[in-house]
């Protein structure tokens, strides 16, 4: 019972820890000062427990000691570098699913997103246009962010006002395409508005493809063998 006791005083700590890290204060104390608390009330149980357990064992008394000194140590640590954990966790699930477009955090604060290539070996994620998320080739050879026809449906463009006067170069070959402007588009942490687009005639396309219009606004692009690293 005493350990479960203990358990629920770490845990439920934690938790408000975690929920008022951004105000920095839990019920109108330091979080700081909460934090010695949590970890301070189990050891003190410990330590009486131990104290009345040591009548009968020392030994015991002094095993669960420990026991409760190294989980508060696990908690206390998990909590303090819960930021640097976080990312670690991001970076695992990328490279476990390819494709997945993870934001992380660099030392200077500032925003990258890390993508790993797809089974294909192409770098392929999602980016959201609006409320619509879109599958995406990222394409260094491509000006402009193009959408298949399909997509652009999709994202609520109205098919009758596209007017296609340009003509542009594909891997099928020519096709037409109409201009438009994208009031918003995101790729992870990472939001661009008003960006430059073109939606290719229907049937002329299998993937929309993130191009240079996107991109060449990124703080820099680096690839690493299976991995694609783009800064904000």
């Amino acid at each position: 019972m005493r350990f479960v006791l203990g358990l629920a005083i770490l845990g439920i700590g934690l938790v408000l820890l975690v929920i008022n890290h951004d105000q920095g204060r839990t019920f109108g104390v330091d979080n700081e000062a909460v934090g010695r608390i949590v970890v301070a009330l189990p050891i003190l149980l410990m330590i009486s427990s131990s104290i009345l357990l040591g009548r009968r064992s020392l030994g015991q008394g002094l095993r669960q000691m420990l026991i409760w000194v190294l989980i508060a140590l696990a908690l206390v640590t998990g909590y303090l570098y819960r930021d640097d954990m976080r990312t670690i966790g991001e970076r695992v699930l990328a490279g476990l699913l390819p494709g997945r477009a993870v934001s992380v955090r660099t030392d200077d604060g500032t925003t990258e997103v890390v993508i790993h290539k797809s089974l294909g070996g192409h770098f392929e994620t999602s980016v959201d246009i609006g409320p619509v998320s879109v599958p995406v080739l990222i394409d260094t050879g491509a000006s402009s962010v193009v959408l298949k026809f399909e997509d652009a449906v999709r994202i609520g463009i109205d098919p009758n006002t596209l007017q296609f006067t340009r003509t542009v170069l594909t891997a099928n070959g020519q096709a037409q395409a109409a201009p438009i402007r994208l009031p918003e588009l995101r790729l992870g942490d990472i939001r661009r508005t008003d960006v430059p687009a073109v939606v290719l005639e229907q049937g002329r396309l299998d993937q929309s493809l993130l191009g240079m219009s996107f991109l060449s606004t990124l703080g820099s692009l680096q690839m690493q063998t299976d991995e694609l690293r783009l800064r904000d």
